[in-house]
């Protein structure tokens, strides 16, 4: 009842709100002809959506696939959920492959990293190498893709807006939106708007940076308006295939890739557990439990990785046991990074780390060594090819 009065009150406000309008926070910096060719001429289309607990979550990426569902109910529609809590730009453009492109051809792809860019601390040169290769990876798969860029709303992005600034995440995904002709929403800055213009308020209606049932109709709402605008012509007779320009980073990750644990030598004092799951009663994330992983004891363990690419890291498992590792490239001295997160203790994390960037072209060995006490998991490494 409660989930139904929310709903009700949010169609009760967005009409009457007539100075806010939907359209006012996108920017159509590209077209959807190609997935609406796929909707409408070929009567099949597969969306992913790409993103953290904001996507994985129960609220606008439903509302959307249901949406087209029962809009275009002649087409044969592939929902893909491909969002994992937590995981930001970094992860999300080294399991794009995985966890997306191998499922089959995607017509349209959204994609989110603003929220948890900034609340996992990620540098500012890492993220735009991410969501820049995450554009580019995407569309070398598939030149017909079309692609959806959104930056969601927190408290930090608020305080920007209204202190005159507009947040680094957010203007980097507009950049890159601009610069490859992607349309972007910006429901970070809609969601301040509309607070300050007192629709509706933060802590009793939106509640969070997951947001109420409330808030996900905003969310959707918007991306809803996105698609029909999209789609109110129609559907060319044939798809344009995209015309990649010079990255604006030659070190962005668009060779982002897993690489297999079991690729890893020398092990001391780390073992292959190929169904790893917690004895204890610390929660996981989808994705990372009964999962193949290398485990170390709590002594120091270590083990060499040799590898190909100019950008390397690893996906850990930053449980309670986390600690400090130290690792090297190709015997340069040792550096040490703390595992530990906010959240380990009471979660077992996915926690990204790059351990090597600009790296020269060609072949390479990573050392990684652990330190008494602490107990290190890898569900993945990371190499940009």
């Amino acid at each position: 009842m409660k989930k139904l009065l929310q709903v009700l009150l949010l169609c009760a406000v967005l009409p009457a709100a007539a100075q806010l309008k939907s359209e006012t926070f996108i920017t159509r910096y590209g077209k959807l002809d190609n997935v609406w060719h796929q909707i409408s001429v070929r009567k099949q289309a597969r969306v992913a959506f790409l993103g953290g607990s904001i996507t994985n979550m129960e609220g606008w990426r439903g509302k959307t696939g249901d949406y087209l569902v029962r809009t275009y109910p002649a087409t044969a529609f592939t929902l893909l959920n491909a969002g994992i809590p937590s995981l930001g730009s970094l992860p999300h453009v080294f399991r794009l492959q995985q966890d997306v492109l191998d499922k089959g051809q995607v017509d349209l792809l959204f994609v989110e990293a603003a929220v948890n860019d900034k609340v996992n601390g990620t540098p500012a040169t890492v993220q735009r190498r991410a969501l820049e290769g995450i554009i580019r990876h995407a569309l070398t798969a598939n030149p017909h893709m079309n692609i959806v860029l959104m930056a969601f709303v927190d408290e930090d992005k608020m305080a920007d807006y209204r202190a005159g600034r507009v947040p680094a995440e957010v203007a980097l995904h507009e950049e890159l939106a601009r610069y490859y002709h992607l349309p972007f929403i910006n429901l970070a800055k809609e969601v301040t708007a509309r607070i300050d213009a007192g629709e509706f308020t933060w802590k009793e209606d939106f509640k969070d940076l997951h947001p109420s049932p409330f808030g996900q109709e905003i969310y959707f709402n918007t991306i809803r308006q996105l698609l029909d605008g999209a789609f109110d012509h129609p559907a060319p007779r044939k798809m344009q295939r995209a015309k990649l320009p010079a990255p604006t980073d030659a070190f962005n990750y668009a060779r982002g890739n897993y690489l297999d644990i079991h690729k890893a030598t020398r092990l001391q004092g780390f073992v292959a557990d190929e169904s790893w799951q917690p004895t204890d009663k610390v929660h996981t994330r989808p994705g990372f439990v009964r999962v193949p992983m290398l485990v170390s004891g709590n002594t120091e363990a270590s083990l060499e990785l040799p590898f190909t690419g100019r950008a390397i890291g690893v996906a850990l498992l930053s449980g309670p046991d986390a600690g400090i590792i130290r690792y090297s490239i190709d015997g340069q001295p040792e550096q040490q990074l703390d595992t530990r997160t906010q959240w380990s203790r009471s979660l077992y994390l996915p926690w990204y780390l790059l351990l090597g960037d600009n790296l020269s072209t060609g072949t390479h060995t990573l050392k990684i060594t652990t330190t008494p006490g602490s107990v290190c998991r890898i569900v993945h490494f990371l190499v940009n090819r």
